[in-house]
């Protein structure tokens, strides 16, 4: 993956409700979710939704299809696991980015791993 592709990636998910529409669509998995069910389980207006699905798949990572008179929105996970291989091998020298022994912040399993401050 290209730096400025990495860049575009992260900068569509570096907002909110972008980063909850594609995360359903992971969680929905490859078979993705029609456009009206991603707006009611977000409780996103129509043009809303639109606005961020585009961003999403203008940095490719999500794909449309047309299915009847829905359109299908799904991760493209390809691409999600090249921007993981990215941040691992450039951000992570190659190896694990936890480093061992270090754990979460509490009550947030999904955040990054607390850093001792010096002063």
């Amino acid at each position: 993956m290209k730096t400025t592709d990495a860049v575009a990636a992260l900068s569509a998910l570096a907002q909110e409700n972008r980063l909850d529409v594609f995360r359903l669509l992971v969680q929905a998995g490859p078979q993705g979710l029609p456009a009206g069910q991603v707006a009611d389980r977000l409780d996103l207006a129509g043009p809303t939704l639109s606005f961020h699905l585009a961003q999403l798949r203008h940095a490719g990572l999500a794909v449309a299809r047309r299915q009847g008179r829905s359109i299908i929105y799904a991760a493209d996970f390809a691409a999600m696991n090249r921007l993981l291989d990215y941040l691992t091998q450039n951000c992570c020298a190659g190896g694990a980015c936890v480093p061992a022994g270090a754990s979460a912040i509490e009550g947030d399993e999904n955040a990054a791993p607390a850093r001792s401050r010096r002063g």
